[in-house]
């Protein structure tokens, strides 16, 4: 396949990623809708929604990086997100004195600019691990 065919389909298969792993967060929030809250202007959960994306498309670079295949690429894009939720989870239990999603939802920007650190942070070390 051709570099610029190759990176059309990269591309597609990218947004499509991230798309998916947006609407699976989405369904993941259980006291906001975040498109919702991002048009009342939510500052912390838009920050927490760049964050899972940035995070998914760094994952995203490196599985291209390393794979020889498309479907490898399709395999650790679907884990990297997969990891990302469980990175999410593990923020919202280690923050016993209060809930990430409650904090997120009264846009607490400190609260939106460590989600956005998890994400991004463990993003880099999920891609390095990719081989």
């Amino acid at each position: 396949m051709g570099p610029f065919l190759a990176t059309f389909v990269y591309f597609v298969i990218s947004v499509l990623i991230v798309l998916i792993g947006l609407v699976i967060f989405e369904n993941m929030t259980r006291k906001y809708k975040d498109m919702e809250e991002v048009k009342k202007g939510n500052q912390a959960v838009a920050l927490s929604i760049a964050g899972k994306i940035i995070g998914i498309c760094i994952v995203l670079a490196f599985a291209i990086y390393n794979s020889t295949a498309i479907y490898e690429t399709i395999i650790w894009g679907a884990y990297g997100v997969v990891l990302q939720l469980i990175a999410y989870v593990l923020f919202d239990l280690f923050t016993r004195s209060f809930s990430v999603e409650e904090q997120l939802l009264k846009n607490n920007i400190a609260v939106g600019t460590i989600s956005i650190g998890v994400s991004i942070g463990l993003a880099f070390v999920i891609g390095a691990s990719i081989t």
